[in-house]
């Protein structure tokens, strides 16, 4: 890959995402494609034309366009060609359609689940890969996990100057040849072993990264003229596979400070791959391998990675969904999810268009039936499209809800004022947000004997602010009672048809119990017992350990209530209130 004009140098962020788009292009069908985030502009667009060039002339490249169905996304009937003909007449669906090339699709971060699970099923069966472009900023949801953890590669392109833009990509005659020479590449057991401790290292679980990075590191091997894998394709690999899926930073070993993330290494001329310089052979020491694979896949964390662990929990028992999942079906308003069979009553809207698609493909039938009745004399008069009741087909909705966070904050003890400073800026700060997203916040605060509703739901500032403002602190801590007190606020919410997460901000410890009465033992248990109920209902929740060290208590509440866990002992209002909010949107 040539420097670019002027004799700047390319970024490595840059030679990354060109390194990506060769390797799903000399293998789709391992990699399955690429998540790309980024705002749209010039480096997107060069990425995507990068890609058609690299892929074989024969391949398609399809884009899809906001809110596609499932008709033009599947294929179906042609309702104007199936009436003119008086046959079924289908049409060719965008899958079909990218069947051995490329789909790529623009605004991932809004992709319905439905969308994302037909794609994922697509990806599944290796006829297509696909190429997610992600324009959301760090606070928004991502887009969904179905789809994002089927793609291979990721490569970020919001911090890409124009300048980088003038490099050469990689030449697609040496992509070609290392599609029809990557069966020959093999990858030894110490480099799998390598990338299997750096995902291990990373936090990052199952098997489907490490099958990604090792196809990665084949196809990069195949583009430099190698036969085997050697280092600098497992450390491209690990950049491109495994840091972005990172939920933890690797731990430094032996207590010493970890080495700097090395630069990304340059392809070489012709974007070739990794450096043609490098070390073909296999390194002299196992261990060396592993640590350097390791900070090559620390280059590529993602940021914000203490905001991340908030989303990497154990989903809540019922599997419940928090604010991108926060829908109920509908009879009068919401958006369009399809239609189903049934009759237009009790609020139900006739879906036109639905009922004519299920009406067309038995014209031919109902008109030859409607002839032998005309000639009988019994033939009522003939309309130009004959309906039936079992045509009709009345329109899905489903309604959007609004998510309410209860922010239960531990209000007890000699820490109770800095705990109570960072929780009433954090509800400040999230309520700032929720006049945009319409939701709601309230807050619960426990000490003394019983636990107290300080703030209840609401999205006024001002109120907020006031009873912020005179909240007290210091005593004991009654947890279960907190516990019990913020489950009767989540399900009274949940009736109303909003969307509740309980946010807990405490160390775990109880020292009160449900009556009121002191004793550690009885108010552990009690605390536990209400947890266990959270989960029984079935009520989104993350905990968040505010302890100086995190501990073991706060862990357990955790895992009694089915909620995230998100130790986070240096918090601030700011680091709060992303937490929460990253928390509101995907628990």
């Amino acid at each position: 890959m040539t420097a670019p004009a002027g004799g700047e140098r390319v970024s490595p962020a840059w030679r990354d995402a060109m390194a990506a788009v060769a390797l799903v292009a000399i293998d789709p069908a391992a990699l399955g494609g690429l998540w790309v985030r980024g705002p749209a502009g010039p480096a997107r667009d060069r990425l995507a034309a990068l890609l058609r060039t690299l892929l074989p002339a024969e391949a398609p490249m399809v884009r899809l366009g906001p809110g596609v169905g499932d008709d033009r996304l599947l294929g179906g009937l042609d309702l104007a060609a199936t009436l003119a003909a008086g046959r079924p007449v289908h049409e060719r669906g965008l899958l079909a359609a990218a069947d051995g090339g490329a789909l790529v699709a623009p605004g991932a971060e809004r992709m319905p689940p439905g969308l994302a699970g037909r794609l994922a099923a697509a990806l599944d069966r290796g006829v297509v890969a696909v190429v997610a472009l992600d324009e959301g900023r760090d606070d928004d949801p991502p887009p969904p996990a179905v789809l994002t953890e089927r793609l291979g590669l990721s490569a970020g392109v919001d911090r890409v100057g124009l300048g980088d833009l003038a490099a050469a990509g990689p030449e697609p005659d040496a992509v070609a040849a290392a599609r029809r020479a990557l069966p020959a590449v093999a990858i030894e057991d110490a480099a799998i072993e390598a990338l299997a401790e750096a995902a291990l290292a990373l936090g990052v679980g199952g098997l489907r990264p490490l099958m990604f990075a090792c196809g990665a590191a084949r196809a990069s091997a195949a583009l430099a003229g190698r036969t085997t894998v050697a280092e600098a394709d497992l450390a491209l690999a690990a950049r491109l596979a495994l840091g972005p899926r990172a939920v933890c930073a690797p731990a430094p070993a032996d207590g010493a400070e970890p080495p700097p993330p090395p630069e990304a290494s340059d392809p070489g001329e012709g974007g070739s791959g990794p450096d043609e310089d490098a070390d073909d052979g296999a390194p002299g020491h196992p261990q060396d391998l592993r640590d350097r694979v390791l900070a090559a896949a620390a280059a590529a964390l993602p940021a914000g990675l203490l905001d991340a662990a908030a989303a990497s929990g154990p989903r809540s028992a019922s599997g419940g969904q928090g604010r991108s999942g926060a829908t109920q079906a509908s009879k009068r308003r919401g958006r369009p999810i399809g239609a189903r069979a049934g009759r237009p009553s009790g609020g139900a809207r006739l879906d036109l268009l639905a009922t004519l698609v299920a009406a067309a493909p038995w014209q031919a039938v109902r008109r030859a039936e409607h002839e032998r009745d005309a000639a009988s004399g019994h033939a009522a008069r003939r309309s130009a499209v004959i309906v039936r009741r079992d045509d009709f087909r009345v329109r899905r909705l489903k309604e959007s809800r609004r998510s309410l966070a209860v922010f239960v904050v531990d209000a007890s003890g000699s820490a109770a004022l800095h705990r109570l400073a960072e929780a009433k800026g954090a509800v400040e700060l999230l309520l700032a947000q929720s006049y945009v997203r319409r939701d709601e916040v309230a807050l619960i605060a426990f000490r003394g004997a019983a636990a107290e509703i300080v703030l209840p739901p609401t999205r006024s500032l001002a109120r907020a602010r006031r009873a912020l403002g005179g909240m007290p602190g210091g005593g004991g801590t009654p947890l279960a009672s907190a516990i019990d007190q913020a489950a009767v606020m989540a399900e009274a919410a949940r009736r109303r048809g909003d969307a509740p997460t309980l946010v807990f901000l405490t160390d775990g410890q109880a020292n009160v119990a449900r009556d009121g009465q002191g004793g550690r033992a009885r108010g552990q248990e009690d605390a536990m017992a209400a947890a266990r109920a959270v989960k029984a209902l079935g009520l989104p929740a993350v905990v968040i350990d505010v302890s100086p060290r995190p501990t073991a208590h706060a862990e357990r509440l955790s895992e009694a209530m089915a909620a995230r866990y998100a130790p986070l002992p240096a918090a601030d209002s700011a680091a709060l209130a992303r937490v929460a909010a990253r928390c509101v949107t995907n628990v």
